[in-house]
């Protein structure tokens, strides 16, 4: 339904039954979709219904919370109406859940079908929910479940920026047959006038549809110590601002605290803090703020929170609330069992939302997240402390949203979230229908200063851009069913070229404008006496080789000093060129105290005299200049020894790269005197000459820079496509403009490692593993640690297991090596962490057996759940009995 707020009529006024179509009557189509629901329209909401039920595709970029839904709604509506099918698409499949639940409310379960990978509900229905990726992979298979589409709805359809999964959505609207109509939902976007003239380009007439206006406004605030001030006030001049009370929270500064007299202290300042998480629930309370999402971008931080205001006795419910809670939640665990509830924590988690308090995230299980969600919805649970993944259009509107910390793991490092990423969170706030404002409260920051903080929240430009690259399974669908001329025409037809190409426009004019001042340039530059451009790199040179010799200087400070002093060995022979002991060495000791930075050298010198040197010694790195092999009967203190050591030390030719600072400065003096020997040299206008010569130098390697990005970004994806062709050449998958057997199979593997995937298959490596050794072996090729990453070492449950992953990691190198030397990275390292799990559920263990203390059940779920559709794909494709017989068995 529309993204209406909860507590509000969200039900049509006439509930539609399974069998309902809409009525035949005078008013328009819109009219009477609009008639079916308690609220009226928006503007926008109406012109987007009206473009669709025109015959155009439509764009509809919104803030969250707008209602943008109900244009994505009408075209289920409609094609029901008008005898043909409409699939809903969403990025994540608790989204397509939620749709489907709606849907299901509106048209009945009899219409209404759900795909997502981990479920199959009635999917020839006229109204399919699903994600994106499903709706890809009927289009490459050709599936009959397209038949009769008339509209499929792209809901957060900016998600297509996404790094790793965004190229879907470009796929699908670059293959879907025109005649679809395409309705693309997206949270507001500042070129959306350029993604929209793309889609007019690969799709035909698509209405733009921008609307700004949030149908609740949001104040932000600043919650600093016990302060909790608005972000933005208005100025005497009547603008709008960023409050300077802020910046007094800086926790770095003093902001002009008196300098004390001499003598004197400065008077002691308290730092302030971020305030504690109960301390702001209370003040939220206070200010009648509540309910509230409350963003912390960490699972274990969400979790640690419930407790933390558990043990601090905070309870926002009454008894009442309580009850009803309890009897909710019972329903829905009420298929888990006594010893599941007890290893999934469920006392925990039931007692924090009999309190009202409740976390969300990934690693929770669905029964316990849509729990949350529900009793949220009702009012009944009054915080929740959640991860990012809870702004991505879930239907749990809230009065106020708190943001914890701006500063977001990227799987790399620590990075300050987008303007983008801050608009979906504060989005969240304002539940239409109920609340006048919305609130977004951000805490003080321990990096993150308060200018930059409401530079973020007043940012209004979220640039969308394409991630669109071409795939293993992409490039074997495309050769499967078109010819080479229009494969290629399809990769050209991508946002990212399409993006690329006008990048090519301002790339031709900034060469244009910069053509034009080398021009100018050579003009001023010439000089009537001689050839200046000749000059000009004889200067250069000279200016070069000045560098190194400086260099070779700088070489010689201390951190150098103690490096080559650290790296002496005895035979070693150095030369001190200056100072009291000068002269030629060889070292016969390096002996090291615990306390020195580098040992001591005890040397021979020609004039056979031992000389110990300490690093403070050499005004210079110490750099052997030749090595001579020591008799292994050496006696340092035997002056007989000493003298024939010293006579070959004075015999001893020295390595003629040992000079090679020598050799710079004479290069340098000989170009001194070609430079002065130059006719130019006499030119009056010498230095000018010069100066124009050197920035016509500079022009010139940018204008090459820039023919190089201008010829890289016309051709990158074709060349990545070719390069990605090559690989599957190699492997054997493609052959010219056709597929072998092996490219076949690969074309119906959807999976991150499809080419490992099918070289497993191929060479035989899953022939002889039992079923729970399978789902050990293909676990690697769903699952990735989160964080950082660290060095995972499997506990693998049997010998064949652990032999099948050896090849399978031999597979992976050698793919990962022509990967590389194409440029490309397409096939990551298969990921061990889950394979003993999977090997112990998939043998009957329970689930005390299979959990640690420290893993998510939902992390385990999901894992599951992509794990089962690896294996499910499998079966279908095997090319043996017994192994299809094996991975069926897996599955169960």
């Amino acid at each position: 339904m529309a993204e209406a707020p909860a507590g509000t009529a969200r039900e049509p006024v006439e509930r539609p039954t399974a069998a309902a179509k809409p009525r035949a009557s005078s008013a328009s189509p819109v009219e009477a979709f609009e008639a079916t629901y308690e609220f009226e329209f928006d503007a926008f909401q109406r012109r987007g219904c009206s473009a669709l039920a025109d015959g155009s595709s439509v764009l509809v970029a919104a803030p969250t919370g707008a209602g943008k839904t109900v244009v994505g709604e009408f075209a289920a509506w409609l094609a029901r109406g008008r005898g043909g099918k409409t699939f809903y698409t969403t990025p994540i499949k608790a989204l397509s859940n939620q749709k489907y639940g709606d849907f299901v409310r509106i048209h009945g379960s009899a219409d209404v079908g759900l795909l997502t990978g981990d479920n199959s509900v009635n999917g020839d229905a006229p109204i399919v929910v699903m994600t994106t990726e499903v709706l890809r992979n009927m289009i490459y298979e050709g599936s009959r479940t397209l038949d009769g589409l008339r509209y499929v709805v792209l809901d957060e359809v900016h998600y297509l920026q996404d790094r790793y999964r965004g190229g879907v959505w470009e796929e699908v609207l670059i293959h879907l047959p025109v005649e679809v109509l395409i309705v693309s939902l997206s949270a507001t976007v500042s070129n959306a006038e350029q993604f929209a003239e793309w889609l007019q380009t690969i799709r035909g007439r698509t209405e733009v549809i921008i609307e700004d206006r949030r149908p609740v406004d949001i104040r932000h605030w600043y919650f600093a110590a016990d302060e909790l001030l608005p972000m933005f006030i208005k100025r005497p001049d009547g603008e709008v601002g960023a409050n300077p009370l802020g910046r007094d929270f800086e926790r770095r500064k003093s902001h002009g605290a008196e300098r004390p007299q001499r003598g004197g202290k400065r008077p002691h300042r308290k730092r302030p803090r971020p305030p504690l998480r109960t301390d702001v629930i209370d003040r939220l309370g206070v200010e009648n703020m509540l309910p509230a999402i409350y963003f912390i971008f960490s699972r274990r931080g969400c979790d640690d929170a419930v407790k933390q205001c558990i043990r601090d006795g905070l309870r926002l419910t009454t008894s009442d609330e309580r009850r009803i809670i309890t009897k909710q939640l019972d329903e829905r665990v009420m298929d888990l069992s006594p010893e599941e509830l007890y290893v999934l924590g469920y006392e925990s988690f039931a007692e924090g939302l009999r309190r009202g308090i409740s976390s969300h995230h990934a690693g929770m299980i669905p029964p316990f997240k849509e729990a949350v969600e529900a009793l949220f919805n009702q009012g009944l649970v009054k915080v929740v402390f959640a991860t990012e993944t809870l702004s991505l259009g879930i239907n749990m509107p809230a009065r106020t949203v708190v943001i914890e910390s701006l500063m977001k793991f990227t799987g790399e490092k620590h990075e300050l979230i987008t303007p983008g990423q801050y608009t979906q969170l504060s989005g969240r706030a304002g539940r239409r229908g109920i609340d006048e404002l919305g609130h977004c409260v951000v805490l003080l920051q321990r990096y993150v200063g308060f200018d930059a903080i409401s530079r973020l929240a007043s940012t209004r430009t979220y640039p969308l851009q394409s991630s669109f690259l071409p795939s293993y399974n992409m490039a074997v669908n495309l050769v499967r069913n078109y010819d080479q001329a229009e494969a290629e025409h399809l990769i050209n037809s991508s946002f990212a070229q399409f993006q690329a190409d006008r990048d090519v426009v301002q790339l031709e004019q900034t060469r244009e404008r910069l053509d034009a001042y080398l021009s100018s340039y050579r003009e001023r530059m010439h000089c009537d006496l001689g050839d200046i451009e000749e000059y000009a790199r004889l200067a250069r040179e000279l200016a070069d080789l000045e560098h190194q010799e400086a260099g070779e200087r700088a070489r010689n400070r201390s951190m150098y000093v103690i490096g080559a002093v650290n790296a002496l060995q005895p035979g070693d022979v150095i030369d001190i060129p200056t100072g009291k002991r000068r002269g030629r060495y060889v070292v016969l000791e390096a002996v090291r105290k615990r306390s020195d930075r580098a040992p001591r050298i005890l040397a021979l010198s020609q004039e056979r005299s031992l000389v110990r040197f300490s690093v403070s010694d050499f005004a210079r790195a110490p750099r052997p200049v030749a090595e001579m092999r020591l008799p292994p009967d050496l006696q340092i203190r035997d002056a007989r020894s000493r003298r024939a050591l010293a006579r070959r030390l004075d015999r001893l030719k020295v390595d003629p790269e040992a000079k090679a600072t020598k050799r710079i400065s004479a290069g340098v003096e000989e170009l001194r005197a070609a430079i002065e020997a130059h006719p130019c040299h006499e030119c009056p206008e010498a230095a000018r000459h010069l100066h124009f010569a050197d920035r016509a130098v500079r022009l010139e390697r940018e204008v090459s820079s820039i023919d190089g990005r201008i010829g890289r970004r016309t051709q990158t994806l074709a060349r990545r496509f070719e390069r990605v062709l090559g690989v599957l050449a190699r492997f054997g998958c493609v052959e010219g403009w056709s597929l072998s057997d092996k490219g076949e199979t690969l074309a119906r593997v959807y999976n991150e490692a499809d080419l490992l995937v099918v070289e497993a298959l191929e060479t035989g490596l899953l022939d002889d593993l039992r079923a729970p050794d399978l789902a050990a072996v293909l676990s690697t090729l769903v699952y990735e640690a989160r964080g950082p990453e660290v060095e995972v070492t499997a506990d693998w449950p049997t010998r064949s297991s652990a032999g099948s992953f050896v090849e399978l990691m031999k597979l992976w190198r050698a793919i990962h090596k022509e990967e590389a030397r194409g440029g490309l990275e397409l096939t990551r390292e298969p990921d061990p962490g889950f394979a003993s799990r999977a090997h112990s559920w998939a043998s009957d263990a329970s689930l005390e057996e299979v959990l640690g203390p420290d893993d998510a059940a939902g992390d385990f779920v999901r894992s599951t759940k992509q794990l089962m559709d690896l294996l499910r794909q499998l079966e279908d494709i095997a090319p043996q009995d017994d192994l299809a017989a094996e991975l069926r068995l897996a599955v169960d």
